[in-house]
């Protein structure tokens, strides 16, 4: 069982889980795809928005994403429980052309092995994201 912050008392290995999660989580601040690599499996799980995809590639590509910058990362909740570690966070993203910023929340959960993260699930507010960013109207969807 752990705290708000990832301290644990279930032992060694959660708090290990947590720290490497911290770690991924830091490469989307530091675009450091060499730390990326030591965390996430080559053949990871990806989950979520309605998809399923294999392969460190899919979490390279959002990390480096041109045009768009991780400003801020704010872990709000972290939560380790056997293998399985769980996240809420905001993150603050500015579109580089235009220097618009906007804040999206997310909410992820890792399964680790080996000290690497080899699955994950989640959601994250994309749309909220696109509209924070001036990419989208900011007005009422009709549908």
């Amino acid at each position: 069982m752990a705290d708000r912050n990832g301290a644990g008392t279930g032992g060694d290995e959660q708090a290990r889980n947590v720290e490497v999660v911290k770690r991924y989580l830091r490469t989307f601040v530091t675009k450091d795809l060499t730390e990326l690599a030591e965390v996430v499996d080559e053949d990871v799980e990806i989950y979520g928005s309605g998809v399923a995809v294999r392969g460190r590639r899919y979490p390279e590509a959002t990390v480096s994403s041109p045009g768009l910058t991780v400003l801020d990362q704010e872990i709000q909740e972290i939560f380790a429980a056997g293998d399985r570690v769980v996240v809420s966070l905001a993150q603050t993203y500015r579109r580089d052309a235009t220097g618009a910023t906007t804040v999206q929340s997310a909410c992820k959960m890792y399964r680790l092995a080996g000290g690497r993260i080899v699955q994950f699930w989640g959601e994250q507010d994309t749309y909220g994201l696109l509209r924070g960013l001036g990419l989208l109207p900011d007005e009422p969807i009709t549908f």
